[in-house]
């Protein structure tokens, strides 16, 4: 034996390798855990923001990878625009949403009406970065909502915070630079530009929402064991035939029954199914279901027409804008019960109140076209 004794470098690596050090990785099914998670709230956020920017929007599988804050300062020098996102419900943990400036400026610029990134504007003003974490928001909450399907639970997040900041000269989520964090990198397309949109979260938040993952997994698997053991055992049906077999059925050559069983078999009897003969069940002539509805209440709107105005025209409105509707003056307004359109008419003034007068009522199959 060595009577060598350790340095005390060899004696801080040891101690380093302790339990703090077996959570800097991940294995290869947390990696795929994480890209399925991400590639579903992903796709649902592309979504989102396709609908807000009018343009198609794409977003590929992404890339999970372990760094640390040094390294992403180092790799990613420049000015983002930072989505934070705080968990309080489902899941206990932060998450970032990482936009270059340039495909801000792009997002802002169409969700101000515009047709691509323009030539004059290399820098976010306020309406803006407004106009862009309004954008984000709406895809994180997405994301959210399909995240908790996934899980299986729901899943609340806080009001987001944005932040136009220089990735090199800011701190992260963690407060040292050492600390893992989890970098899920998706390759992005507007139309046609292409970029890239990353998230980044601790790696110990990464971790748990796989937990959750393969919890909510889990737990999908057993009850549907438990359903298909608690389905009840149908009885087979007889035929014709089975109920009198044949004489080789009843004495096979080469298997001779038990005594017990012959006993069993002479007990039991073996009668053809008798069903009740059909009859012609006469409908009630009083009192139908239909009275159990009457007492629900239903919303009943009138709408005098629709419109669809941009971010910026909505935040240029103020007292004596003029908002013009798809109607024309005299046209019939629309009535909707509950959100759908079963009836139009005119407006009518009774005594000091308005009022609608019925002229037209769906038909039955305008009323399924408009569930539709």
């Amino acid at each position: 034996m060595d009577d060598k004794l350790l340095s005390q470098q060899e004696i801080d690596a040891l101690l380093k390798a302790g339990p703090e050090n077996e959570i800097q990785h991940l294995d290869d099914i947390e990696i795929d855990a994480l890209g399925e998670i991400g590639n579903i709230a992903m796709g649902t956020a592309a979504t989102t923001l396709s609908m807000l920017l009018g343009q198609e929007v794409k977003i590929t599988t992404p890339k999970v990878s372990v760094t640390n804050e040094q390294d992403l300062k180092q790799n990613y020098p420049y000015p983002y625009v930072l989505l934070e996102v705080s968990y309080v419900q489902g899941l206990e943990g932060t998450n970032l949403l990482v936009v270059k400036e340039e495909d801000a400026i792009l997002i802002s610029e169409l969700m101000m009406g515009g047709s691509g990134l323009p030539a004059d504007i290399d820098k976010l003003d306020e309406m803006r970065l407004s106009a862009v974490g309004e954008a984000m928001n709406q895809m994180m909450g997405s994301s959210a909502t399909a995240i908790s399907t996934v899980f299986d639970k729901r899943v609340a997040i806080s009001p987001p915070n944005i932040h136009y900041v220089n990735l090199a000269e800011t701190d992260l989520i963690s407060a040292s630079g050492s600390q893992p964090l989890v970098q899920v990198l998706f390759a992005m397309t507007i139309g046609t530009a292409t970029s890239q949109i990353m998230q980044i979260l601790p790696l110990s938040f990464a971790k748990e929402m796989v937990a959750t993952l393969v919890g909510s997994l889990a737990n999908s698997s057993e009850d549907n064991q438990e359903s298909e053991e608690e389905k009840p055992v149908s009885s087979p049906s007889v035929s014709p035939t089975a109920a009198y077999p044949s004489q080789e059925e009843q004495t096979p050559a080469t298997v001779k029954p038990m005594p017990e069983a012959i006993a069993s078999r002479k007990e039991k009897v073996i009668q053809p199914v008798a069903f009740a003969p059909l009859t012609e069940e006469k409908q009630p002539t009083t009192g139908t279901n239909m009275d159990l509805l009457l007492d629900i209440p239903l919303e009943v709107t009138v709408e005098l027409g629709r419109t669809k105005r941009l971010i910026k025209d909505v935040l240029e409105l103020g007292v004596g804008s003029v908002v013009e509707l798809d109607k024309l003056a005299g046209e019939p307004v629309d009535v909707v019960v509950n959100g759908k359109l079963v009836a139009r008419g005119e407006v009518v003034v009774i005594d000091e109140n308005f009022g609608v007068r019925i002229t037209d009522v769906l038909t039955p199959v305008e009323r399924v076209k408009q569930l539709q």
